[in-house]
């Protein structure tokens, strides 16, 4: 997957190994889908990811979906 097609995304050379994370956090976005995948509601990741806004994590569910990683 390559979520650099994602707006939402970033990778800074030189932070986090150069691994795409949600812009302005250093947060992969592989860890967002997991919860949503283990059944926790956007609300509740929001609330363990509380620098993440609640539309950039259904943004970013949106693009998992459209690119088959979220069923």
């Amino acid at each position: 997957m390559d979520w650099m097609r994602c707006p939402e995304i970033e990778a800074v050379p030189g932070e986090m190994g150069g691994k795409p994370v949600v812009k302005g956090t250093r947060i992969e976005p592989d860890t967002l889908v997991t919860d949503y995948e283990l059944g926790s509601p956007v609300e509740e990741i929001h609330e363990n990811f509380p620098t993440v806004p609640v539309e950039t994590i259904r943004k970013l569910l949106a693009f998992a979906h459209a690119h088959q990683l979220v069923p």
